[in-house]
């Protein structure tokens, strides 16, 4: 489930941050490489289509497979074709859902990435509504939401 759609705008891009050269080990870093190359502007990172990408706060733990919690950032792109497999947001009969998107003997299926959740069948006659594609996710760990 997702909470509210957030359209990203100028005033909600802030300066480059640094971007460093070496990529992060998960052992230990070497002394040397600590250095920055560039700048990274976060939002020219993960925004590809500035007019058709909205952000959205997911709600709830049904995604936590896909590494989507609680309160995790998303980056969802209307402009994007859906594919099977992708994570979509979807709503149905009015209620915004972020699952990965399935096709299964001609059934159209929302699955959850937690096994304790079902996967949601879109059944004829509901109203349903594919929104976009979830191109990236931001997620703060041990932040105040």
């Amino acid at each position: 489930m997702v909470s509210t759609l957030y359209y990203p705008t100028k005033e909600t891009q802030k300066k480059p941050l640094p971007l460093f050269a070496c990529k992060v080990s998960a052992g230990f870093p070497s002394p040397a490489s600590d250095y920055e190359q560039e700048k990274l502007n976060l939002h020219d990172y993960v925004v590809d289509n500035e007019t058709t990408t909205y952000f959205v706060k997911a709600q709830g733990d049904s995604m936590i497979g896909a590494g989507i919690f609680d309160g995790t950032l998303l980056v969802v792109d209307k402009s994007v074709d859906a594919q099977e497999g992708d994570i979509v947001v979807a709503f149905i009969n009015g209620e915004c859902f972020v699952k990965r998107l399935r096709y299964e003997k001609g059934k159209t299926l929302l699955c959850p990435e937690n096994k304790g959740y079902p996967a949601r069948e879109i059944k004829e006659g509901e109203s349903f509504h594919l929104f976009g594609v979830v191109t990236a996710i931001c997620t703060k760990f041990n932040a105040k939401k």
